[in-house]
């Protein structure tokens, strides 16, 4: 019974409405625990007043007093299930650490009664009953499973800033929580219902507890085999509305992690779902503000789809150029840096698919009046690999970046992006003299016929200011 429980309902093709689709079994002991962002509305709760069983709320014993209850060690063996259950019923008690003068005494007893659980569980010293793993599933929820506190800048309106410049926000409740986590990790029966309140946490403010839920959430997904296609569909989802609707979420960077191992995992030939995946939910990563914020391990998860699979590497480098940033320097800098990465593993046949457009916006790098963003494209220079690609392909690549790199050594304000220019000059004159002096001769046809035309403008120009004055002068014999 405990097992139908847990593992939930084969979801259902049929109908999309119906929630065991997700996993939800009927009589799960934590359905009813709703995780929601105190400042947002919790997506279709259900009323109090409709008398269904979804809408009853698991909720703590009442709370009295907590008195110490004794140590396993100390009961026969017969009794431990008992004690087991009774110190669960103790850790249920819910108490407020926004004051930490308050309760004092009752917090460290549930502290240690948590300990003391942790220790149990990890000794395998007995076996736990299908009883008092429910019990446990319920009192690890109602610990866990609450309102988020509003992230900072929803109070002010301000806009996310990157979490290594400001404080992070640190959960009050830790000392217990952290141990409920432990307890969490070491438990062997969960369900697609535990799993997608559980993914809802990763928008915790509190870095340790991000950090808990991953470990948490990767040993779930390599455990159990049945809740894999679930766990990436739950956190596509997590993706799709960040990308598409708030921007804003605290936990991104973890789940990528999470992704960075199980892509690495894929078996090859890779899934069509996969594929999807990179482009529909990675790629677009790219377009949010605060891509600075995960942008590591976005790199990393792009990088391991195009080692794995080097035939993806057009349409990464496409994607890349799609979301390329117009007007955020900084972003183009990431950018440059992850699309090294991506050239370091593709091949030529795919190299040659993309080459014409890629290197028309390294050349609108090259030329960027942000040294930085200049400085970056031109290291791209120093790589052995890409060096090799542009020799193979340069009767295509240097007639597209020749200009930007002229202008450069005639006008760029950098010295550092002069020396650089220089040397990439170089090593194009070195690689194909002839075809050098072919490109130069082109840009010094180009630069006459454009200095023509300038000079034609600035000719006519002057011929219509005569006009103009000559009319001026009758107009003014007339009067």
């Amino acid at each position: 019974m405990f097992k139908k429980i847990m593992k939930g309902r084969k979801p259902s093709k049929s109908d999309p409405n119906d929630q065991s689709l997700y996993g939800f079994p009927q009589r799960n002991p934590i359905a009813n625990v709703v995780v929601n962002h105190s400042s947002r509305a919790g997506p279709g709760l259900p009323s109090p007043n409709s008398g269904s069983p979804a809408s009853v709320v698991a909720t703590p014993p009442p709370m009295f007093s907590i008195e110490p209850l004794p140590l396993f060690r100390d009961v026969p063996v017969s009794e431990r299930q008992n004690l087991f259950l009774r110190k669960l019923q103790v850790c249920c008690f819910q108490l407020d650490f926004n004051d930490t003068m308050k309760s004092v005494r009752e917090k460290e007893i549930k502290r240690q009664t948590l300990l003391e659980l942790v220790d149990f569980i990890q000794s395998g010293s007995a076996k736990i009953t299908e009883n008092c793993q429910e019990e446990m599933i319920k009192m690890i929820s109602i610990n866990i499973f609450r309102c988020l506190p509003p992230a900072s800048h929803e109070n002010t309106g301000q806009e996310v800033v990157d979490p290594e410049e400001d404080d992070p926000y640190l959960e009050p409740s830790w000392p217990h929580l952290q141990l409920v986590y432990e307890l969490l990790l070491r438990y062997r029966y969960i369900d697609h219902s535990f799993v997608l309140k559980l993914l809802d946490l990763f928008d915790s403010e509190d870095p340790r507890e991000r950090e808990y839920l991953k470990t948490i959430l990767h040993r779930i997904y390599g455990k159990f085999m049945v809740h894999r296609p679930f766990i990436r569909k739950a956190i596509n989802n997590i993706f799709y509305r960040f990308i598409y609707e708030t921007e804003r979420h605290s936990g991104i960077g973890e789940l990528l992690e999470i992704l960075g191992s199980i892509i690495n995992g894929f078996a090859l030939p890779m899934k069509e779902e996969h594929k999807l995946f990179l482009v529909r939910a990675l790629l677009p990563l790219h377009k949010p503000k605060p891509v600075a914020m995960y942008h590591q391990q976005l790199s990393y998860c792009i990088t391991q789809f195009v080692e794995k699979d080097y035939k993806l590497a057009d349409t990464v480098i496409r994607g890349l150029l799609k979301y390329w940033p117009l007007t955020n320097c900084q972003k183009e800098v990431l950018f440059l840096g992850e699309l090294e990465e991506v050239l370091e593993a593709t091949q030529g046949a795919e190299f040659q698919r993309c080459m014409v457009p890629l290197f028309r916006q390294i050349a609108r790098c090259l030329n960027s009046s942000h040294f930085q963003v200049a400085e970056r494209a031109l290291f791209l220079w120093n790589n052995e690999h890409i060096v090799s690609l542009i020799a193979q392909n340069r009767n295509v690549i240097l007639p597209i970046i020749f200009e930007a790199l002229e202008k450069n050594i005639q006008s760029h304000w950098n010295q550092a992006v002069h020396g650089l220019t220089v040397n990439v000059r170089k090593m194009f004159l070195d690689m194909d003299a002839e075809l050098f002096e072919e490109c130069q001769n082109q840009y010094e046809e180009k630069e006459s016929r454009a200095k023509e035309v300038e000079e034609q403008r600035e000719l006519t120009w002057k011929r219509l200011a005569d006009v103009a004055e000559q009319r001026r002068g009758e107009d003014m014999v007339t009067v």
